[in-house]
């Protein structure tokens, strides 16, 4: 029996204030009580995606957005196709099967050629082409990256294939995903508006916290690979182990110190192949590109002391009882 996603109107009471920023948006989830915030043509989308079939020789990489899923993307299919820089050179990660504007999409490199992002930032398409029809015919091995939380993904992902899940510090997301928006100047506020938006579950994808608790909740599935992006890009080489274990890849010391290398910020920022000029040069000229800088506890330059304050106080409650905690290396 084909499964349904529940939908649930915005309380205009609630939401009433923020009449037209919202032009379409409805909470998306198991239940009617619990609930993800998407734009309209997420609902064409998302019993499709729910009853979709994985493959055994998928590849997914999920994590809310802004947390480190282009850097994991990378090391993820560098690690499963044997640290293949030239083939990786001559298709940009970008070029994708790309489903309904929202973050599902297969990412090949050297066999497909689709940049329709890109064509829409210059204006040559107007409406989405692909579908889902595309990702299930798309060749094996896929490599699918998305936003989605597990709760609005296939049931029996994990039973049918490996999952890499990335989280970083919500302080951190706020500050690159304002970053984003402004780039494709999708918002026209502040950074402290913004924030208030962010904590408030009125960002695309939010909540945040219960998208990361999700996946929590799954770190022990033998399927499951959760990484924090803060170990993660304090000691890269390990990563890149822990991930090949996990796709059951053997990788040379050379390969290994070769990759870290590529992999780090300084160089995956000049990367094309994941930092393309057009996205660079597109939109807001004012803002930061798509790959900022790429460190833990960047947050502290944008936050004032009432923000920190009510950022620990709202990061403590939706963490109450649970065992969730984010690194903090700052300090060290």
């Amino acid at each position: 029996m084909e499964k349904k996603v529940k939908i649930e109107e915005l309380d205009p009471i609630k939401y009433g204030p923020l009449k037209g920023y919202f032009e379409g948006y409805r909470f998306y989830g198991p239940s009617s009580d619990t609930g993800y915030l998407m734009p309209a043509g997420y609902k064409e989308l998302a019993d499709n995606v729910l009853n979709m079939t994985a493959r055994p020789d998928d590849v997914w990489v999920t994590g809310y957005p802004r947390s480190g899923t282009t850097l994991t993307q990378e090391l993820v299919w560098q690690v499963a196709n044997g640290c293949d820089y030239e083939k990786a050179s001559k298709s940009p990660l970008m070029e994708t099967i790309y489903v309904f504007r929202t973050y599902l999409y297969v990412y090949f490199r050297g066999e497909m050629s689709v940049n329709l992002i890109q064509s829409r930032v210059n204006g040559e398409v107007s409406e989405p082409v692909y579908t889902m029809d595309a990702v299930n015919e798309a060749p094996s091995p896929r490599f699918i990256k998305t936003h989605f939380p597990f709760s609005l993904l296939p049931s029996n992902l994990l039973d049918t294939t490996k999952v890499v899940y990335i989280a970083r510090d919500p302080r951190d997301v706020v500050v690159s995903l304002y970053q984003f928006a402004r780039r494709l100047m999708t918002i026209k506020t502040d950074f402290k508006t913004f924030w208030t938006l962010f904590f408030n579950d009125l960002v695309i994808y939010s909540p945040c916290l219960a998208h990361v608790k999700e996946a929590w909740q799954l770190r022990h599935h033998p399927n499951m690979e959760f990484i924090f992006y803060e170990d993660m890009i304090r000691d890269i080489p390990l990563y890149i182990k822990r991930v090949a274990d996990f796709l059951d890849k053997k990788l040379t010391d050379d390969q290994i110190a070769e990759l870290t290398e590529h992999l780090n910020i300084k160089n995956f920022r000049k990367n094309e192949s994941v930092n393309p000029n057009w996205m660079n040069k597109s939109g807001n000229p004012d803002s930061e590109g798509f790959i900022r800088k790429g460190e833990a506890g960047g947050w502290r330059e944008h936050f004032d002391e009432e923000m920190a304050a009510q950022a620990q106080r709202w990061i403590s409650e939706h963490l109450a009882g649970s065992d969730l905690r984010f690194p903090d290396h700052t300090s060290q």
